[in-house]
């Protein structure tokens, strides 16, 4: 597989997601402000997502693309198609009880998570209302996780990084359909969440079939396959829900906070999760496997030079994203975001969470490069124990810190346990020798070090004289953003480029094609 070309495929198509994400959020922000509505509408926007990366995506996937790779390499076709359809048989069934339960339970759930809500008259209704009809979307998504895996395998990683763009377009309809901006407006969005989750299925079952895999819905069994599938994803859910415990944490602190605390950390993290989606998630999606069938056939070296390249991009694109987000955060965020019932006082506060936030992006992308490096090797406690202490200790700190930071406490918290968490994972794969730093990533990384800086520094004189236009007009608005973003990528990937940060080689293999089985670029490259 060329690395780089998948990162292209999944990274690319990602991005429309994400820009169609952000088009969601700017219309959101001026129909919704950071009102209680709003506020009642990201609790049950949360709450499927939280459960859909706990049952799906992570936790399924780190299980499930390394055994249906390994069945597909030496059982070929028919072998991978069985094992994925004794895995259906048992998700399916599992994935309705857990929704019918917590329909049934809903009230009393978010009392445990949101009962200040109650404090504003309609406001914890309204939430359990959107919440009930949200959380059937868990059923839909996490089934995606399933022919996602399936797809990711076959290296078709097209369709599945496409997928999540249905979703925004369903919420940008629901916007325009019902723009009023209260109650009802957050109702059709809710709706169309489900909505959402119905178009991504009906995507990948269709991509899943056109690649000749053959899934259908059978009794539940418990067989050796699904034995197998469970004692590896049993842990890794752990550590999915250590992170998705912390994620509900994050809403409990964020809603005795005040109103619009949950919208305007939300539209940080949104701009944070950019990159790490973009960057991040393609990175560790696209090396699974292979590290998988590198293991498999006891290629450590391959398997550890797949990791270390995988490492170099990271760097060279999140670097960049890092420095400019938390240089011009308020600029940003005011651009994209203020307007209508979405004030400056409110993008000034989303801004500062923002550059706060984001100091911890390169470990959040790092953990994904580096977290495939124990799923392939079937080491999933490993990550869960460390997940786990840094929970405790996030939610120990996020006690204290707040009467005296306030909301900024969760950004600097969750930032310094990214970073913890990124040490760790390194430095247990350093001394069990399965991944070092060589040399020459060292020095990659170093000469990307030195473009960053660089760019920061050209971002902060240059909107000192756009400063007017971040808050004008749509156009004006454009123009500003758009002269950071380009005055920013020529400085830092021609500067990258000149004193030896890129590898060329991996950019002249764009124009090379690779087959499914190519062994990745020599070290160093």
């Amino acid at each position: 597989m060329n690395l780089l070309k998948a990162i292209g495929t999944i990274g690319g198509l990602t991005m429309v997601s994400r820009v169609l994400g952000f088009a969601r959020d700017m219309i959101g922000s001026r129909v919704l402000g950071a009102s209680h509505a709003n506020d009642a509408f990201n609790v049950a926007f949360t709450l499927p997502n939280i459960f859909r990366r706990l049952f799906g995506e992570g936790a399924f996937a780190s299980g499930f693309v390394p055994l249906f790779s390994r069945r597909l390499a030496s059982g070929g076709h028919e072998d991978a198609q069985k094992f994925s359809n004794e895995i259906l048989a048992v998700f399916m069934p599992a994935l309705l009880v857990v929704t019918i339960v917590f329909e049934i339970a809903m009230p009393a759930f978010l009392w445990l998570i949101v009962s200040d809500y109650a404090a504003t008259p309609g406001k914890f209704e309204l939430a359990v209302e959107l919440t009930r009809y949200t959380f059937p979307y868990l059923v839909f998504i996490s089934l995606v996780a399933l022919l996602s895996g399936v797809l990711n395998s076959l290296t078709r990683f097209a369709v599945a990084a496409f997928a999540p763009a249905l979703l925004n377009i369903a919420l940008i309809a629901a916007l325009l359909i019902a723009p009023g901006g209260g109650p009802e407006t957050v109702r059709m969005m809710a709706l169309a969440v489900l909505a959402g989750g119905i178009f991504q299925f009906a995507l990948c079952w269709v991509a899943v079939r056109q690649a000749g895999v053959r899934l259908h819905f059978g009794r539940p069994r418990l067989t050796p396959a699904v034995r197998e599938l469970i004692v590896l994803i049993v842990p890794a859910t752990a550590a999915a829900g250590v992170y998705q415990i912390s994620q509900l944490f994050y809403t409990f602190f964020s809603s005795r906070l005040g109103e619009g605390a949950l919208t305007n950390l939300g539209y940080a993290d949104r701009l944070n999760q950019l990159p790490l989606s973009i960057i991040g998630t393609a990175l560790g999606t696209a090396i699974l496997p292979t590290i998988s069938r590198s293991i498999e056939r006891k290629a450590d070296a391959e398997a550890a030079n797949t990791q270390a390249r995988a490492f170099d991009l990271a760097m060279l694109l999140t670097l960049p994203a890092t420095l400019a987000l938390a240089v011009a955060s308020g600029p940003i965020i005011a651009a994209l975001f203020q307007g209508g019932r979405y004030t400056a006082e409110d993008a000034a506060i989303t801004g500062n969470i923002l550059a706060i936030l984001v100091t911890g992006l390169p470990a959040y992308v790092l953990v994904k490069v580096l977290t495939p490096g124990f799923y392939a090797r079937k080491d999933v406690k490993t990550p869960v124990r460390i997940a786990v202490a840094i929970l405790v200790a996030s939610i120990v700190a996020n006690f204290i810190l707040i009467p005296v930071m306030g909301i900024y406490s969760l950004a600097t918290v969750t930032s310094a346990g990214a970073w913890l968490n990124m040490a760790l994972l390194f430095a247990i794969l350093a001394a069990r020798g399965h991944f070092r730093m060589p040399g020459w990533l060292v020095g990659r990384v170093a000469r990307q070090l030195v473009a960053a800086a660089a760019m920061a520094a050209a971002l902060y004189f240059l909107q000192q004289p756009l400063a007017g236009y971040f808050a004008a007009s749509a156009g004006r608005r454009i123009l500003a953003v758009g002269a950071l973003v380009g005055a920013g990528g020529i400085v830092y990937f021609g500067l990258a480029w000149v004193i030896g940060g890129i590898a060329r080689d991996d950019f002249r293999a764009l124009f090379r094609r690779a087959t499914p089985e190519e062994v990745p670029i020599e070290e160093g490259a």
